[in-house]
């Protein structure tokens, strides 16, 4: 039996980059001396995320631009060492434009990188949108990474799982709810939505699943937290609650895909031909 120690972390992020690098090096760290493997870090960790989703951007320059292959991420690489280690960051795209993405790198360089492909309220102002899903192989196993948002559409997840995905990472700035806020945050509605999308993608893909989230206030946004390792029948292994922490669990993953699709495999059991809503052309 292989097993696998991955954590998922609720972190409070801003604007200063070397303030996000001490809190990045702190938490490998911590991580490390747990005998982690596999670390997920909240979306826009290198620089924060915006300070509301309401459409005005006049009155904030956004987080700093970086390259994929620029030095902010090699030296993300160089803390990851023989570790994994997956982080959101503002995308230079060599187009001239700005996007939300994930990294996950490893102290061999970039493995993997994804840019946010759905966008919600006014946050296409600030960056431009990705066009694909797609899984890729690491030390830890084969991953899938999506951005906040994404994991609202059931289809981002199958895609990765069908590209076979092993571990899906969703990483996000998740706040709480706009209008008729719950003063309690664990009892905020978009609190529940976070954790249903969690459990949800990791069940109907029967993966494993990483949600890391942004924690404490940005801005006009107050995050819910709540980072987490759910297992392939969509039960929560760990988890950090509303507050800062790490979630970290243990697992055998490829035992526990096995496990969960012996009897109901819910990709080998699709029927995508039955799918196609009435009167769409088919392929």
């Amino acid at each position: 039996m292989t097993t696998l120690r991955m954590a998922a972390v609720a972190a409070e992020f801003g604007r200063d980059l070397e303030d996000a690098f001490a809190t990045v090096e702190r938490l490998i760290k911590e991580a490390r001396a747990e005998g982690v493997r596999l670390l997920a870090l909240p979306e826009a960790c290198l620089g924060g995320y915006l300070l509301s989703l309401d459409d005005d951007t006049a009155l904030d320059e956004g987080p700093p631009a970086l390259a994929v292959d620029g030095p902010e991420i090699r030296r993300l690489a160089a803390m990851a060492g023989e570790m994994t280690v997956v982080a959101g960051y503002c995308e230079a795209g060599g187009d001239g434009l700005r996007y939300n993405s994930v990294v996950c790198v490893s102290g061999d360089g970039v493995l993997g990188n994804h840019r946010k492909v759905h966008q919600p309220l006014s946050e296409d102002a600030s960056y431009a949108s990705g066009d694909r899903f797609h899984a890729f192989d690491t030390p830890v196993g084969r991953i899938g990474m999506m951005i906040c948002y994404d994991k609202a559409f059931p289809e981002s997840a199958r895609a990765l799982a069908l590209d076979g995905a092993q571990i899906g990472v969703c990483v996000s700035a998740w706040p709480g709810a706009r209008t008729n806020a719950s003063a309690d945050l664990a009892e905020d509605r978009w609190k529940r939505r976070f954790d249903l999308f969690d459990r949800a993608r990791a069940l109907e893909n029967q993966i494993v699943w990483l949600s890391a989230n942004q924690a404490g206030t940005f801005g006009s946004l107050r995050f819910v937290g709540s980072a987490k390792v759910v297992d392939p029948g969509g039960e929560i292994l760990a988890d950090t609650g509303v507050t800062a922490g790490t979630a970290v669990a243990e697992l055998d993953v490829a035992q526990a895909l096995q496990t969960a699709r012996r009897s109901m495999g819910h990709l080998r059991d699709r029927r995508p031909d039955a799918y196609t809503p009435p009167g769409a052309a088919t392929a």
